[in-house]
């Protein structure tokens, strides 16, 4: 069965709009999933499903004249009679496409829904030409209330975060625990979330991760030295939650510095890894301040490297955060440091396993010095003590 996922709703929203709808994100978190159910909701018999990773319906595209495309069309039962729905999978595998769907969207009555692997790509894919003609959606493996949904169990999450620590309560946290265990042991790709078997959950996640670095790296990127990409991805598994030094690890690889910032260019542009800015009054500080790192999904992680529980635990956490908005972490040159700030919410969140009242002390100081109105301890472990939230809500 077919599970939606909370963007679906907004997916399907767009049909209806002129706009060509992008979805785009890593390999594997289940952008051509959603879109057959968007493509099955569509009432007409008007449209059309392509995957350009078959050389067969690539052909259809290989037309010098693009009116002769939408000839081509005409043989999978797309006519001119009423407006139609073509959706265009994995459009990275076909680059030149993109001018011909700009000519077919300017001249016929048509909605294009296309996925693409990475944003990476895709941003230089589109032209300035398809300003105004386009909207790009992201798709990341599973949040934990997608995880518990996914697990067939009825929670509702709360969006404000004095509602997550109202509504805290043992009894709950009992029941979401293990599951917050499995999340963080296993991850968040659906297809690995809906496998039973922890054996072949594992064997699961070392596929994805090979289908990244074959398919995104190997095949599709131009880097001349692989097994220094290789390594500095293992080097960036062991230092999740840490400020990166760039010089060190160009010295550990064995490259330059300016490689170094273009291969965490590109993880970034593909989705593989995270990196967030020290928070700044000042833009251009916040812009040259050591970033911290933190991976895509926390059972790739696990899977491929040692790192300590409470780094799992913390980037879990991050990968939770995201969906409030724009996340920077905060440290003063004394050391003192904040995990994570979400400035347009004027909040400070400290991640802990288990959280001490000192630790909030500590943490109710530098948000004050901040002017930040809430701060939150996001614990692992129950606590009854005030402000502080246990990741299973966030």
């Amino acid at each position: 069965m077919l599970i939606k996922r909370k963007i679906f709703s907004t997916l399907k929203k767009q049909i209806d709009l002129p706009e060509i709808v992008v979805l785009t994100g890593m390999r594997r978190v289940g952008k051509t999933t959603i879109y057959q159910m968007v493509y099955d909701t569509i009432p007409s018999g008007n449209k059309v499903f392509f995957d350009l990773e078959n050389p067969i319906e690539q052909m259809i595209f290989e037309e010098k004249d693009y009116n002769n495309i939408w000839e081509n069309l005409k043989s999978y039962g797309i006519t001119s009679t009423e407006r139609a729905y073509i959706f265009l999978d994995e459009i990275q595998e076909k680059p030149e496409i993109i001018k011909a769907i700009k000519y077919l969207y300017d001249h016929y009555n048509v909605k294009f829904f296309l996925t693409g692997s990475s944003s990476f790509y895709l941003k230089n894919l589109f032209p300035e030409s398809l300003a105004g003609r386009k909207v790009i959606f992201e798709l990341y493996p599973l949040d934990f209330e997608e995880f518990c949904f996914f697990k067939k169990v009825k929670i509702k999450f709360k969006k404000i975060f004095s509602s997550k620590l109202a509504k805290k309560n043992p009894v709950q946290f009992e029941k979401l625990t293990k599951l917050y265990d499995e999340y963080v042991t296993y991850g968040g790709f659906p297809q690995v979330v809906l496998t039973e078997d922890y054996e072949h959950k594992a064997r699961q996640i070392s596929d994805i991760f090979k289908s990244y670095f074959q398919k995104d790296i190997i095949q599709l990127a131009d880097f001349r030295n692989i097994n220094a990409f290789r390594d500095l991805m293992l080097l960036l598994f062991q230092r999740v939650g840490s400020k990166l030094d760039v010089t060190k690890l160009a010295s550990a690889i064995g490259v330059s510095r300016e490689t170094v910032y273009s291969y965490l260019s590109y993880l970034c542009g593909t989705y593989f890894i995270n990196l967030i800015s020290p928070y700044s009054t000042n833009v251009d500080r916040e812009v040259s301040g050591a970033r911290k790192v933190y991976i895509c999904d926390t059972g790739i992680v696990n899977q491929f490297a040692k790192v300590s529980e409470g780094a799992l635990f913390e980037n879990s956490v991050f990968l939770n955060l995201r969906k409030y908005g724009k996340i920077n972490y905060y440290q003063k040159r004394s050391g003192a440091e904040i995990d994570f700030i979400l400035a347009d919410k004027n909040i400070t969140l400290e991640v802990k396993c288990s959280g001490t009242e000192r630790d909030y002390k500590k943490l109710q100081k530098l948000s004050q010095q901040l002017k930040c109105k809430e701060q939150y301890i996001i614990s692992r472990k129950y606590s009854k003590m005030e402000n502080v939230i246990p990741a299973v809500y966030i």
